[in-house]
């Protein structure tokens, strides 16, 4: 049987800086079916110049001009947030991801316990941060945005010289413009990874606007799908506009479960569904004609009709020549 698709909700900063919000988004995920909330953890200063301009996907998200070091200010929770969210995720019922982008959020990450850490695709080259995660980290899920496939090699068998074994290693591919356009997905490049790394747990962490890419990266064997989640586009911040709302959300992972269904289990048999079809569908041989004992079955007093509960039409060629050792009626089954 396959394994389940883990299903995350990216909340990342779409809390907006508020506990409240951040709250409203677990407990929304929970109902959406989500398996994982994620969340993106770092002390600002420790992470960008004051200077450092945004993305122009993030100038065109906020509508306004400001620094990237003071949109990502005003993004900023704290520790006692995150253990907050970390205790109201338990309660809910639903598992809690934080990425962690500086040392101090790393070594803080072993309050939360968390199943995985993330390392984003903007970090993928960021060996020293890296190495701290692999100190900490039970299963490393590796975001690959904005690289090739030797970067990902490389960083790959950074973490594996790390003490991370594979079997514990979730490689996603993912492309990072917020939205992504579909031309860019190049979704083949996940099983490139896969192939050549031998890595079997991959997926897709999507920015796309639609649900499609899941669904198709689901097809294709993911294991994980990453998808970003607010509750309204319609909010400001830098992340809302590539977000699927509740209803997109719950639709898209009640879509996947069926394609996990779909999927079936690689060996070709009669399900039960259709067991009963056989002899409504199938033929049998059949008398075309009074058949005597003693004659000679031909394909003239031979036919092949429905229903297949008799002999099965692969077996005429058996029977041609020999002697018939009953009497048929027009219609009889062969037997």
């Amino acid at each position: 049987m396959n394994m389940k698709t883990i299903i995350i909700a990216e909340i990342g900063p779409n809390h907006n800086g508020s506990l409240n919000l951040a709250k409203k988004l677990i407990k929304s995920a929970k109902l959406c079916g989500a398996d994982y909330v994620k969340f993106q953890t770092y002390k600002t200063e420790s992470i960008i110049v004051k200077n450092a301009k945004k993305a122009n996907y993030q100038i065109k998200n906020t509508n306004n001009n400001d620094s990237q070091f003071d949109m990502l200010k005003k993004l900023e929770l704290t520790q006692d947030n995150f253990l907050e969210l970390k205790k109201f995720s338990n309660k809910v019922g639903i598992k809690f991801l934080t990425t962690c982008f500086d040392f101090e959020s790393v070594k803080f990450s072993k309050k939360l316990n968390m199943d995985y850490h993330k390392i984003a695709s903007g970090e993928l080259n960021n060996f020293p941060l890296i190495k701290e995660i692999c100190k900490y980290a039970k299963k490393i899920i590796l975001s690959t945005g904005m690289s090739n496939f030797n970067e990902v090699k490389r960083t790959v068998n950074f973490i594996l010289n790390n003490k991370i074994k594979k079997k514990n290693l979730v490689i996603l591919h993912c492309n990072t413009e917020y939205p992504t356009p579909f031309k860019d997905v190049n979704l083949n490049a996940m099983l490139e990874i896969s192939k050549k790394l031998k890595i079997k747990n991959y997926g897709y962490s999507d920015h796309t606007l639609e649900d499609i890419v899941a669904l198709s990266a689901t097809s294709l064997g993911a294991k994980f799908i990453e998808k970003h989640f607010t509750l309204s586009r319609k909010m400001s911040g830098p992340d809302h506009i590539a977000s699927l709302e509740p209803y997109e959300f719950k639709a898209m992972v009640n879509k996947v479960r069926i394609v996990e269904k779909i999927l079936g289990t690689k060996h070709k048999s009669v399900t039960k569904s259709e067991k009963k079809n056989i002899n409504i569908a199938r033929r049998s041989i059949v008398a075309n004609q009074n058949i005597k004992k003693g004659d000679k079955f031909t394909l003239k007093n031979l036919s092949i009709k429905r229903p297949g509960k008799g002999l099965e039409p692969n077996k005429i060629f058996n029977l041609l020549g020999k002697i018939s050792k009953k009497n048929y009626k027009i219609d009889d089954f062969i037997k």
